[in-house]
């Protein structure tokens, strides 16, 4: 079957979030950040997710990322913008994540009919995103195609990504779930390590405490700090609001031409998940897939060898309801 999830918003999101993270997790999108000006991983981080906003400040981007502390995105915004424009931080972050690409899935598999197929379907999809009120979503919807099917795939991944993701804040601003609040819950629910993500967030130890002391008052976790079964009904009712926000591109694709896609995406994603360049512990909290021993289509690796039909049409994985039934 081409989804590893049987919710197909999830299930995609599955497939392409392995694609747009090399561009935060390989040596070759550090290197052609570093190339470009900027001065360590977080001013890179910052400025290339940014970029499609233009030279914007700390402010703006603590409010569209959601997740990070003013001050630490402050110590590399605005001063990122005196190394390199945001174009020029747009072609880095696109040379990084091809040259990336082109190493873990090879020559071959990046010249192949299935990747071109899967960029073009990609790109499609991320046309059809319904970008209001989603600023990252439509930043990155705006960007002109690249010129090579690897790149253009890897943008529509990065615009879908930060599409499920604009909705993803809605739900939980929406559910009054601030950002600290918002990573307790994912560590209380064994999707993500605290340890890693204190390092990586960068919240004051009193930020932490407050966020926990709100989930308990507001009695989501219990006193050992695991989730209690009200804070599971609020949790699931947040994912799948933001599942619902996220299946406009594939309605609007079709069920068959998406099925198409997860089974196109299927060998290029499994690829880059078992090349191990990927943290174990996704930030976001997305276990990567699991694939298995099933026969992929277009079969790509670092040796570059392409083979199987990967046959499956998923036709039978739905869409979430349109409005909310849940909770």
């Amino acid at each position: 079957m081409p989804l590893p999830d049987p919710n197909v918003p999830r299930g995609m999101w599955a497939l392409l979030e392995p694609l747009h993270a090399v561009t935060y997790f390989t040596a070759e999108a550090r290197a052609a950040a570093d190339a470009v000006g900027m001065r360590g991983f977080w001013m890179g981080y910052f400025a290339t997710r940014a970029a499609p906003l233009g030279p914007v400040g700390p402010q703006v981007v603590t409010a569209a990322f959601h997740g990070f502390p003013s001050a630490h995105v402050a110590r590399a915004l605005p001063d990122a913008w005196t190394f390199a424009t945001p174009g020029d931080v747009l072609r880095a972050r696109l040379d990084g994540a091809g040259n990336a690409l082109r190493n873990l899935l090879g020559d071959a598999a990046i010249g192949s009919d299935g990747l071109r197929a899967a960029a073009e379907l990609a790109w499609e999809a991320a046309g059809l995103a319904d970008t209001a009120g989603r600023v990252l979503a439509g930043a990155n919807q705006a960007l002109p195609a690249p010129d090579e099917p690897h790149l253009v795939l890897w943008q529509a991944a990065s615009t879908l990504r930060e599409h499920r993701g604009d909705g993803h804040v809605a739900a939980l601003v929406a559910h009054g779930v601030s950002p600290v609040e918002s990573h307790l819950l994912k560590v209380a629910a064994g999707e993500t390590d605290l340890a890693a993500l204190r390092i990586a967030r960068r919240f004051t130890d009193e930020e932490w405490e407050a966020g926990a002391a709100a989930l308990r008052e507001r009695g989501w976790v219990d006193a050992s700090g695991a989730l209690t079964p009200e804070a599971v009904r609020e949790r699931e009712r947040i994912e799948n609001l933001t599942d619902e926000a996220a299946a406009v591109p594939w309605r609007a694709l079709g069920l068959e031409r998406t099925a198409e896609l997860a089974r196109l995406l299927r060998p290029f994603t499994r690829a880059v998940v078992e090349s191990g360049v990927l943290p174990p512990a996704s930030p976001v909290g997305l276990p990567w897939p699991s694939f298995g021993d099933a026969p992929e289509a277009n079969g790509a690796g670092r040796d570059g060898n392409l083979s199987g039909d990967g046959k499956g049409d998923g036709r039978d994985r739905g869409l979430p309801a349109v409005p909310s039934q849940v909770g």
